[in-house]
């Protein structure tokens, strides 16, 4: 009975890493808004494994290892290649290099997170989610790709876009988990249950059209939460700083 339970989880990561492949593909023949549409595809399947894991109580280590290597290829590679093919093989070398650093930084990423995994629930990663990074790019390829390629702004973005993108996964910038759907989670976290769900609708009823401008907000929503706590922990720094000098003087007096 347990593995039968163990084997509803694998098979959404295979589902996962399988259109990782089919991304790989499209975008070798050139078709890179079907790519990045599979590699969208890939990210339900990576929140669907997750889900019937705990659903089924499944989770395991074997479980997290599997889902880490279909991340890598899904959310890694797959990006990656696209990224090169979509526009960055015009540069040669320093196409080849900005190309590689979502599946280079990626890696590190998921190394990151497993040598550092406590239990299997948390409420917050610590760097950009690989998932999120390659929805991002998927979301503005399908926003600046058309018939002649990248538009004029898709190709003055991209190599920027795809170097920071990289560069926040393996920062300490914490973002939130996706919230479970139950009971529980909804009264621990309600504002980020009812804020996850209108996104979706937003997704939905856009046709996915506000997808890019969604993830965008997202990712900067964690770096601004990220530097407003750097700036309270300065100034109660700075506070504990004044307030042992003050007491120094009134010794002295």
């Amino acid at each position: 009975m347990k593995i039968t339970r163990a084997v509803v989880p694998s098979l959404f990561t295979t589902l996962n890493v399988f259109c990782g492949f089919l991304s790989l593909l499209n975008a070798h023949h050139g078709r890179i808004e079907m790519a990045a549409w599979f590699i969208l595809l890939a990210a339900v399947f990576d929140t669907l494994d997750g889900m019937m894991a705990r659903i089924t109580k499944s989770t395991s280590q074997f479980g997290v290892e599997l889902d880490s290597l279909a991340d890598v290829v899904s959310f890694g590679a797959a990006p990656s290649f696209l990224v090169y093919m979509a526009g960055m093989n015009a540069y040669e070398n320093w196409g080849i290099i900005v190309s590689s650093m979502p599946l280079v930084f990626g890696a590190i990423r998921l190394a990151r997170f497993n040598s550092q995994l406590v239990g299997f629930d948390k409420d917050y990663f610590r760097g950009l989610p690989i998932p999120a990074q390659a929805i991002a790019l998927c979301a503005f390829f399908l926003e600046t790709y058309g018939e002649n390629g990248l538009s004029t702004m898709g190709k003055m973005s991209l190599a920027p876009m795809t170097i920071l993108l990289s560069l926040l996964m393996v920062s300490t910038i914490k973002y939130d988990t996706l919230p479970r759907p139950s009971r529980r989670v909804f009264s621990q976290h309600p504002i980020k249950m009812v804020g996850f769900s209108v996104a979706v609708l937003v997704v939905i009823f856009s046709k996915g059209q506000l997808l890019f401008l969604l993830t965008i907000a997202f990712i900067l929503f964690g770096v601004a939460r990220s530097f407003v706590q750097w700036l309270r922990k300065q100034a109660t720094v700075l506070e504990k700083d004044e307030d042992e000098e003050t007491e120094i003087q009134s010794i002295d007096i």
